[in-house]
């Protein structure tokens, strides 16, 4: 979330009012200087949320700085965000794009973060957006898009990965707006990543289902398959699916308490084998179940019991997993990366794939949506050999039933969905599990 000095708490950071300030809430510029580097001593990365879409209207702020909209356009049609109740940077204007650009820089020189991610883009990239067709302005071809947000964007990514090439930049946009993590020479934003926010809300639409209806909403969970290497994706799960009356990530999940939880750990398992880096909101990775308050700290107490303990020690299994399998990882944005071993199962409410890395290692990924378990489930594969049980969220080391898993299975010539070979495999309830193929 966002660090910059901001007026009111409740907004998260989301009005900076002072971009190049860390704001003081949390100590003074040295001290994030001191977190920053305590963190990467840890081996961990530091990823900002950066704000260049809109800013608020406090008077100690950019608003009407020198006594003019210096920093807006003062129509409101192109200078005021009715949503956000917030001004609008006029990135026509070359100060205020320097202003924007150098401050992007300033938090890699200055603090050396490891990453930004850019909120709310698809608002700076189109004219109309969230507004009724006599509330914008056309650009000067008649068209919605925002030339001259697309040129600072361009630009800043472009002084990030020419300054710090290991750098990431990620993009919040929620449109369809082509190229925004491909290069800028090839016609791109020039972002790093995106954030696929259509595999976010399809898949928790699905997982929200009771397991006796997802059959019917199976092409849900299915669908984001069909564009997911169209770019460099990060799977979300954000801030804004865990307040407001949405619910917190495990408390989304249908049935009693155990169910709840097993679902959840069905739902990780399924989102680490999926294409696309993982982000998932804090609390999440040990089941916390009341929504986030920013007023409050997250519910350790949580961990004294042991289906939350199960969580979140499956959450350090699945990454340390996800680290050291390199075909979860190694060919994300590629489409051989992926193969579909069963997609079309809505009635068993059963999905498998596998995860292929650019040298040939293979994963096989199978997800149990109901809580009916499978004693001997045929899946077709198309290599004859051995699959070694790596994980099952369904482990008792996570809380979960046991359920007597095959720990090696072997190919058999027998065919099944269109596929020479097949395995017989035993799935628990309300699971994910992983196998690693040997030939």
């Amino acid at each position: 979330m966002p660090v910059s000095e901001h007026p009111f708490y409740g907004s998260w950071g989301y009005q900076p009012v002072g971009l190049f300030a860390p704001t003081s809430r949390f100590g003074s510029p040295d001290d994030f200087k001191y977190f920053v580097d305590q963190c990467h001593q840890a081996g961990l990365g530091v990823v900002l949320d950066w704000v260049p879409a809109h800013f608020p209207s406090d008077d100690h702020g950019l608003a009407n700085f020198d006594g003019t909209p210096l920093f807006h356009d003062p129509d409101p049609r192109r200078g005021w965000h009715q949503d956000w109740n917030s001004y609008i940077y006029d990135l026509g204007r070359e100060h205020v794009r320097r202003f924007l650009v150098s401050n992007a820089l300033y938090w890699f020189e200055q603090f050396h973060i490891d990453g930004i991610r850019v909120d709310a883009v698809a608002s700076m990239l189109y004219l109309d957006y969230s507004r009724s067709h006599d509330q914008w302005i056309p650009n000067i071809d008649g068209g919605r898009e925002n030339y001259d947000a697309i040129a600072t964007l361009k630009w800043m990514n472009e002084e990030v990965y020419k300054h710090f090439p290991n750098a990431m930049t990620i993009a919040e946009e929620s449109t369809a707006f082509p190229g925004v993590s491909a290069p800028t020479f090839a016609g791109g934003l020039g972002f790093g990543f995106k954030w696929n926010m259509g595999w976010m809300h399809d898949s928790l639409s699905y997982i929200q289902e009771d397991p006796i209806h997802r059959k019917y909403h199976h092409d849900t969970i299915t669908f984001p398959l069909v564009y997911a290497h169209s770019e460099n994706y990060v799977l979300s799960l954000s801030h804004d699916e865990v307040v407001y009356g949405k619910r917190s990530i495990h408390n989304k999940m249908p049935g009693d308490e155990w169910q709840q939880t097993a679902n959840l750990r069905a739902y990780l398992g399924y989102m680490y084998a999926q294409p696309g880096k993982k982000l998932n909101f804090m609390g999440a990775e040990f089941g916390q179940t009341g929504e986030w308050n920013h007023d409050d700290q997250l519910q350790w107490f949580l961990l004294d019991f042991e289906r939350h303990q199960g969580v979140k020690a499956l959450t350090k299994d699945l990454n340390l997993l996800y680290r050291a399998e390199k075909a979860l990882f190694d060919q994300d944005s590629d489409p051989k990366g992926f193969e579909w071993r069963l997609q079309d199962a809505a009635e068993a409410s059963i999905l498998a794939h596998e995860r292929i890395s650019e040298d040939g290692e293979r994963v096989l990924v199978v997800s149990n949506f109901t809580p009916v378990p499978h004693e001997a489930f045929r899946l077709g594969v198309p290599l004859a050999g051995r699959y070694e049980l790596l994980l099952s969220t369904d482990d008792a080391l996570y809380a979960g039933s046991d359920f007597g898993v095959v720990q090696v299975a072997e190919t058999e010539a027998v065919e099944s969905e269109s596929q020479p070979q097949s395995l017989s495999l035993k799935l628990p309830p309300l699971s994910t599990v992983f196998y690693k193929y040997h030939g």
